[in-house]
């Protein structure tokens, strides 16, 4: 591709090289779908709220609700979806169920977009509790 060229969606592009090199790596829409699904569970503050909560710790669901200040009952209505979306995982020990994060990646989002809206609200950065 060279400079001032068209796509094939008819679209004018200016640097063939970058507009090539992303061609290259761009997900495809099925994975965009996938990802925005993520985010779309995740903008709900209960659930972040549950998040951040087993980012400290694997929590059993009554530990939850105390810690949240919400009915146990609301938070099994929540991790049905974490659970579908596998952002969390179960395990039941005896007569009660403990969650856990399903690995880091859920981590590392949750943390990385608490650090970007502290620094955009100018609080002082700190660090997430890890």
């Amino acid at each position: 591709m060279t400079t001032g060229e068209q796509a094939a969606s008819g679209a004018q592009y200016i640097d063939g090289e970058r507009v090539e090199a992303v061609l290259c790596s761009i997900v495809q829409r099925e994975t965009a779908a996938d990802v925005a699904d993520v985010f779309r569970v995740l903008a709900d503050p209960t659930r972040i709220s549950i998040i951040h909560a087993l980012s400290v710790a694997e929590l059993c669901n009554s530990d939850l609700a105390a810690v949240l200040g919400i009915s146990e009952s609301a938070v099994s209505h929540q991790m049905r979806e974490l659970r579908r979306m596998k952002l969390v995982a179960a395990e039941k020990r005896g007569r009660m169920v403990y969650y856990r994060l399903t690995d880091t990646h859920i981590r590392h989002i949750f943390e990385d977009t608490l650090r970007h809206v502290r620094e955009g609200a100018g609080e002082p950065g700190g660090e997430p509790h890890a």
